[in-house]
């Protein structure tokens, strides 16, 4: 391996040359204490950064190996000395001059969020840290004085003073250290109490503005009602009292503006951990939950609905739905079949960004159109089934229909953000209301899809009946793309060899383009950071490239991914052997709901 002194020696007889002589320089170089790697050299000045990465082995980073040896912990370790070396690379960032993107350095900048992410990874030999950075020009021709002080000067600055041990206050890091054994063992409790979510006393739920993350100054912390109050013994914390929600339907109810959709966006929102300082990063929602609404004009194809949506007037088969423009109804109806699908074992509803016809269907409606005459049954008629049959808990936010009240197992009140459990008050009110109006309970006419197992709902029929040999076949091809490469994916082409890789666009957290397919992400509300939509973004290339959904069921393919990046790391899903910064690793749900909100051309099927 060549050195720094071989850099800087290649810099000066690069200096004043035509800007593509930089390619010259896409090898690694051995610092001493750390190795530098030019992995990819920007076309021109102009064009997007070169792509570089860092490698500090653990004899010179120096954290405790119980600090990395466990995944909870490696992820906390990982997401603290990216936000050190983005802080210090953004300090540096065109300090060196010239044209275009001459002089910028930059990684990934972290939300509140911790996420894998391939900006850095901790593996058994070491820390690797991946960044961008313009090469210096003078108009199209190379600067390499000032490139030397970007690579041999600036760079070196930054990991020095981000990545070793010596360089990180001890109590920073044993703190982030410690509350991602905090988060993990509240996750871990939710499964054992029967919980859904945890949400701590002192958490501070709003934030700054409906366009910032940060916690809201002067915000009212919160504090759980003693009936459903539990205090969790965290390994380092120790007793922390907070409300638990349980297992079951709950309802969320209470006046405009006092809380109710605040609460419901930190319960989504904690399927992720979060940095101390955030004010939620003990609220703790299982990892599954999922945020179900309405998505009018949305792709769906080819799922039964029939549970909730069946005898259509014109005579389509919702057991095999299929539409590229659907309703309110029929996309919240596929929607919560596919998210139960992909493992969903809670929904996370807002009546506000809900279908009112697919919620609920009041009595005096019932009396007007006869039961026979309407297609859709109402989630408040499933949602107890969902539970009891499927396992399923719902917690529904609800401020103007009482339907709910009738199957909630709890209800709270948010009043001016604090929370009061009103579920006795709400069952007797409930009881005079149906008794004074001669309401009695009414029974769907058809019990809810659910499959042996009891999980999932509205798999149609005979749809999983070769999805056994499909996956394997996909699984062999998936081995053959490889070709020896460490578990990186395949080197640019697809499994029938095929020419360059497909184009690849993803727009924020809004959406995605690969090649002529395209996704609208909007109203996937769990997808946090712009670098989970360019994640899925390569796995949608992944999954054109090899034809898996073709030949897979969504739940296959996202199967298959899984073991493709614990294989290979988050970086498999780019392909070929190089890995760039940002990816951020999103969970199989959204994975699943990208590939099934994916419009096709007739080339590509959805299963």
């Amino acid at each position: 391996m060549r050195t720094d002194r071989d850099l800087r020696r290649q810099l000066e007889e690069l200096d004043h040359r035509s800007y593509p002589a930089y390619r010259d320089l896409a090898r690694a170089y051995d610092f001493g204490d750390f190795e530098l790697s030019v992995d990819h050299v920007q076309g021109d000045p102009f064009a997007a950064p070169s792509k570089l990465s860092v490698f500090v082995p653990h004899e010179v980073a120096r954290f405790p190996r119980e600090y990395w040896d466990v995944a909870h912990r490696r992820r906390a370790l990982e997401d603290y000395l990216l936000r050190r070396f983005s802080r210090s690379l953004a300090k540096a960032s065109f300090v060196a001059r010239g044209s275009g993107k001459s002089g910028l350095l930059g990684t990934t900048r972290p939300g509140p969020e911790v996420l894998s992410r391939t900006a850095c990874e901790i593996t058994p030999d070491g820390v690797t840290l991946r960044f961008e950075a313009g090469f210096p020009a003078n108009g199209r021709t190379t600067n390499a004085g000032e490139l030397g002080r970007m690579l041999l000067d600036l760079v070196p600055r930054c990991v020095r003073s981000s990545v070793p041990a010596s360089s990180c206050p001890a109590d920073e890091v044993l703190a982030a250290v410690r509350l991602a054994d905090d988060q993990r063992f509240v996750r871990d409790e939710l499964a054992r109490r029967g919980l859904v979510s945890f949400v701590a006393d002192g958490a501070v739920l709003p934030r700054a503005s409906g366009v910032s993350r940060r916690p809201m100054r002067g915000a009212l912390p919160f504090a759980s009602p003693a009936s459903l109050r539990v205090t969790l013994d965290l390994p380092h914390r120790g007793p922390t009292p907070g409300m638990g929600v349980p297992r079951g339907v709950t309802l969320v109810v209470g006046g405009g503006y006092h809380g109710k959709s605040t609460l419901l966006r930190a319960l989504q929102e904690g399927v992720y951990d979060h940095v101390a300082g955030d004010g939620r990063e003990l609220v703790i929602t299982e990892d599954t939950a999922c945020k179900l609404r309405a998505e009018d004009g949305r792709s769906v194809r080819d799922v039964d609905v029939s549970s909730f949506i069946d005898d259509l007037p014109s005579g389509a088969d919702t057991r095999h739905f299929w539409t590229e423009d659907a309703s309110g109804s029929t996309s919240q109806a596929a929607g919560l079949v596919e998210a139960v699908e992909a493992g969903c074992r809670t929904l996370l509803i807002d009546e506000d960004t809900s279908a009112t016809n697919f919620m609920v269907r009041d009595e005096l409606m019932a009396r007007v159109v006869a039961p026979d005459h309407e297609p859709i049954t109402p989630f408040t008629a499933r949602v107890r089934e969902l539970y009891d049959r499927a396992g399923v808990s719902s917690v529904i936010v609800a401020g103007s229909s009482g339907a709910f009240f009738r199957v909630a197992d709890v209800v709270i009140q948010m009043d001016a953000y604090r929370a009061l459990d009103v579920t006795d008050r709400a069952r007797a009110a409930c009881a005079a209301y149906d008794a004074e109006h001669g309401i009695a309970p009414v029974a769907p006419s058809r019990a809810l899809s659910v499959d042996q197992g009891g999980r999932a709902l509205g798999i149609s029929a005979g749809a999983a009946g070769d999805a056994g040999d499909a996956r394997d076949d996909a699984r062999d091809d998936a081995d053959a793309a490889r070709g020896g490469h460490g578990g990186r994916g395949g080197r640019g082409r697809g499994r029938r060899g095929g020419p360059a890789r497909l184009k690849v666009r993803a727009s924020g957290t809004d959406g995605l383009q690969v090649g002529d397919v395209s996704c609208d992400l909007r109203l996937v509300e769990q997808l946090v950071d712009p670098e989970q939509v360019e994640t899925l973004a390569a796995i949608v290339r992944l999954c054109l490239e090899r034809d898996l959904l073709d030949r897979c069921q969504v739940t296959d393919a996202v199967a298959l991914v899984r073991e493709e990046v614990e294989r290979g790391g988050l970086g498999a899903v780019q392909g070929g052997s190089r890995v760039t910064c940002g990816l951020a690793l999103p969970r199989p749900q959204e994975v699943a709901a990208c590939l099934n909100r994916l419009r096709v051309s007739a080339a590509h099927g959805r299963r």
